[in-house]
């Protein structure tokens, strides 16, 4: 393997790390395809973070708690205060996730459509789907008292990190998603496999 390519790796690693990352942790992780000694991947770092401050990034590598963590510099803190500052943005409610999940896969539809495949009444969860411009109305329906018919937004897709709505998960990924999500919800040690009516609700 190239050194630049393991230069990626450890890069990616302290991306995607919540905890300073350890060199053993390198060591061990990269064991398999590219013994490394403990200098060598100090001077990985050391070049990634003359590579950050040559390019007059935002950040750098920062040794911390016998680790090392990207670390945004000092000029920018006034600008992360104003980003922490904001209100932090509200988790939906496994109802609301449901919602959601019907909307996109079966947009356009109409809220009587929504309310039959969930059994329940959703004017609260319609609602606050729309106030967080997840959902738009996109006409109404060519039927007895003309219903709006509901879609998903732009907005959508940049909270689910999705390209287009051609990016949706496969059916059975969802209903795994939506499976966990409800037994965290519980409080359960495992997630509970999705019920029949899950099952008939997302297809």
């Amino acid at each position: 393997m190239g050194s630049d390519n393991i230069k990626s790796i450890v890069e990616a690693l302290l991306f995607a790390g919540n905890e300073p990352l350890k060199i053993a942790d390198v060591r061990e992780i990269l064991l398999g395809v590219e013994p490394l000694t403990d200098a060598r991947i100090r001077a990985i770092i050391d070049e990634l973070r003359a590579e950050y401050a040559a390019n007059s990034r935002s950040f750098t590598i920062a040794e911390i708690a016998d680790g090392y963590r990207l670390q945004t510099l000092p000029d920018y803190a006034g600008w992360i205060s104003k980003l922490n500052a904001a209100p932090p943005r509200r988790k939906l409610s496994a109802p609301a996730l449901e919602t959601l999940a019907i909307i996109a896969y079966r947009q356009p539809i109409t809220k009587a459509e929504i309310e039959a495949i969930r059994g329940v009444n959703i004017d609260g969860v319609l609602e606050n789907l729309i106030d967080r411009e997840l959902i738009e109305t996109r006409g109404r329906k060519d039927a007895v008292g003309k219903p709006h018919l509901y879609g998903t937004t732009k907005k959508f897709l940049e909270h689910f990190g999705l390209q287009n709505i051609k990016d949706l998960p496969q059916i059975d990924e969802l209903k795994r998603a939506v499976a966990e999500r409800a037994a965290k919800d519980r409080g359960a040690q495992t997630p509970a496999p999705a019920s029949k009516d899950d099952e008939r609700s997302l297809t």
